[in-house]
């Protein structure tokens, strides 16, 4: 799965705003959401590269960070009977400015081992927990309500 850097800041001149909100970045980013925060969107999918797994997440939202720390994030998932933890391959990244006032997109990859991508895809998740430096976004799983906007 790949991210359309574009499509992720969003294009929409009418989206040009201050108050930025979790509706608007739905609206203007095409890939579905993985997971919303109050301010925040996770957007999230598996990828396979030479042989290893990873999850690769892009928050797009009014989370800024930059970590050069050598624990670098971790990402925790809760469910019913289901929790996983999965570390980030890299220990410094950093949260990218767009065209869009007070938005930033965050890029981070978790690894993750095969065996526990099906685990992951079955699990009915309640909760996506991304702990980075001192701080901790907390995501609830995103569904879709309607199919209007399409």
């Amino acid at each position: 799965m790949g991210f359309s850097l574009s499509k992720l800041f969003g294009n929409k001149t009418s989206t040009l705003q201050t108050n930025d909100n979790v509706e608007a970045i739905i609206r203007d980013v095409e890939n579905k959401p993985f997971g919303v925060a109050d301010a925040n969107v996770l957007f999230a999918g598996l990828n396979e590269l030479g042989g290893y797994f990873f999850f690769q997440t892009v928050i797009v939202g009014q989370l800024k960070v930059k970590v050069k720390v050598k624990n670098g994030a971790t990402l925790l998932f809760k469910g019913e009977n289901f929790e996983l933890e999965l570390k980030s391959d890299m220990p410094e990244f950093e949260s990218e400015g767009s065209p869009i006032k007070e938005r930033q997109v965050t890029k981070i990859d978790f690894q993750i081992e095969e065996s526990d991508i099906e685990k992951l895809e079955k699990a009915a998740l309640k909760s996506i927990e991304i702990n980075l430096k001192k701080q901790s976004v907390l995501f609830t799983k995103y569904t879709v309500v309607s199919e209007e906007e399409e």
